[in-house]
Order: structure tokens, then C-alpha cells, then sequence
């Protein structure tokens, strides 16, 4: 997409915002949308829970249903060590091996080459009781499967994703550092969430730099996006904030998404206590969010852990 059609897209983009009403009255659990109120809440909870995001007031003149200093979330400096093409051909590789060969054992190269280069939603949030605990999402298995039995070849659209559930925080979404990238000469990004009054839901941004430091093209930017995704579901587009062509994820699905995802986690939750109330608060949206994101650009080792709990506060 060129500057001069992304402008024009922002521009249309804008004026549907301030047309559309603001969401007043709590839709969470029923479609998986957020109010400005809901969405300042959660955003809240993401920086006390990981420093390396903060809130910023903007550029632009602020959006009247947010907090002039609380206009939208960044973490900056976040590295991007490896390319998704690269991750892609090395996994479509393995399991073209594997299933040429008759040998079960050959199945976790691909089960470990998932779990090292991205942050797949196979498996899912920990579910935690009353006092603490963990327990198991699927109650009745007495274990979980081991690594070899795994499957980590799903990237689909997301609205294939309403037919799974979503997994827990793995070892790939580590805390991103900006000194680490000092010692690693790699790509960085800042990534950014708005909030979509149209579609009721954050929307996330992203702009990177080269290992030298200089700004990436949106051509180079996609090829740290999902094939599936790249210049589909995200696109290059005006940041209402930030100048500059970002990468951004179109917020179209995502309420349909999350309400999968927490229908899901009710589900494992009611199955585990008999607890037909039960459900992630407010404050576990955008570490679900984070979670789901992370399948689309993977690469991008961003910070977004922390333990899910189902319970009503």
C-alpha cells in the first residue's frame, strides 16, 4: 500500500471513528468488545504487570472518550531476531521430512521448532481455583500430552480460531529488553494499541528499524508478519498518533475472536468447578489479546505473561 492511498485510508478510517457512537454499557463476555472505560482498565493492568509497556498522551489532539494522558499503549525497542519467511521455510522443511518418514520420533522436531520461533495458540491459558492453584483446562485427561503428540503447524485465518482455545504464556514470549538488543545487532519494533471506537476493540501497531537503525519499509515490515496475514489482515496504514507508515492489524475479527477465546476459557473453567459465572476480568483482555497477536507476528518477542484467573473478582 502506497502513503498516499494509507493517508486516504486514515482518513476514512478517522471519520467512521467519530461517527460511530461510543460503547457505554459493558459487552465483554457477550461479543468480546471493550468500552473506553474497559479499555483504560486493561491497559492499566498491562503496565503494572510488564514495565516495558507504558501509556502515552499523543501527537494528535486526544480522543475525547480516553484520558488525555492515557490515549494509547507502547514498548518500545522490541526485538525481532529472526525473519517469518526464514522461520517458515525451516518449519515447512522439517515437516515435509517428517512426514516422508515412517519414524514417530521425528515428530517433535517440529513440536520444538514451534515452541523456539513462535507463539503459537495450541495450548492454553493455565486455569487458576479459588486458592491459587493451578488446574488442568481439560479436566478430564489425567495428563497433558507429551511433546511428540503436539501439532504446531496451524496458521489460519482468525476466524479459525473460534474452534480453538487459547494457550498458555510458553517460553517464546519472553520479556523484550532493550539492552539485550545492544549485545544483538537485530531488528526492533515499537509497537502501539489504540482503541478502535468502531469496532470496540484494540488495535494494534507497529513500526520497525533495521539492525542499523534505519527506518524498515512496509515491505520489509511484512516479512515479519505471517504469510496468511501479510497485506490481508495487516496492512501498512497512518498511526492516529504517531507519524509514519506503521504495520497494523485490522480490529474487524478481533471481538469475534476474544469471544471465542473467553467462551473457551468459561467453558474449561465451569468443567473444572461447576462455576457457570466464571470468566477472565476485565483486566486479562489484553494478555489474551497479546496472546492471539502474537500468532500473527511472532517473530516480535514482545512481553505480554502472566497467569490467567477465570475467577470473578
Amino acid at each position: 500500500m502506497t502513503s498516499e492511498s494509507g493517508t486516504v485510508m486514515g482518513k476514512l478510517r478517522g471519520w467512521r471513528e467519530y461517527m460511530a457512537p461510543t460503547l457505554k454499557k459493558t459487552a465483554f463476555l457477550e461479543r468480546g468488545v471493550l468500552t473506553p472505560e474497559e479499555f483504560v482498565r486493561a491497559g492499566d493492568e498491562l503496565v503494572f504487570r510488564c514495565p516495558a509497556w507504558s501509556w502515552e498522551r499523543g501527537s494528535n489532539p486526544p480522543k475525547s472518550y480516553l484520558p488525555e494522558d492515557k490515549q494509547f499503549l507502547v514498548t518500545r525497542n522490541v526485538p525481532c531476531p529472526t525473519r517469518v519467511s526464514d522461520m517458515e521455510a525451516q518449519l515447512g522443511l522439517i515437516q515435509q521430512q517428517a512426514q516422508n518418514n515412517d519414524d514417530d520420533d521425528d515428530d517433535w522436531l517440529v513440536s520444538t521448532l514451534v515452541k523456539q520461533n513462535t507463539h503459537s495458540l495450541e495450548d492454553e491459558f493455565d486455569i487458576l481455583d479459588e486458592e491459587g492453584e493451578v488446574v488442568k483446562s481439560h479436566p478430564n485427561e489425567e495428563e497433558e500430552k507429551p511433546a511428540e503428540e503436539e501439532e504446531g503447524d496451524e496458521y489460519a485465518d482468525m476466524a479459525d480460531y473460534e474452534d480453538n482455545n487459547v494457550l498458555v504464556d510458553d517460553d517464546a514470549a519472553a520479556p523484550s529488553t532493550a539492552g539485550d538488543t545492544n549485545l544483538l545487532k537485530v531488528r526492533t519494533y515499537d509497537l502501539s494499541i489504540t482503541y478502535d471506537k468502531y469496532y470496540q476493540t484494540p488495535r494494534v501497531w507497529m513500526v520497525g528499524r533495521s539492525a542499523e537503525g534505519q527506518p524498515l519499509t512496509g515491505k520489509e515490515m511484512m516479512e515479519d508478519v505471517m504469510t496468511d496475514y501479510a497485506n490481508k489482515t495487516v496492512t501498512i496504514e497512518v498511526h492516529p498518533h504517531v507519524s509514519g507508515p506503521h504495520a497494523s492489524i485490522h480490529p474487524c475479527k478481533h471481538g469475534k475472536v476474544m469471544k471465542t477465546i473467553v467462551d473457551n476459557l468459561m467453558a474449561a473453567q465451569q468443567q473444572t468447578d461447576g462455576n457457570e459465572e466464571a470468566g477472565p476480568s476485565i483486566e486479562m483482555y489484553l494478555f489474551i489479546f497479546l496472546k492471539f497477536v502474537s500468532s500473527i507476528i511472532p517473530t516480535i518477542a514482545y512481553d505480554f505473561t502472566m497467569e490467567v484467573n477465570t475467577g470473578k473478582k
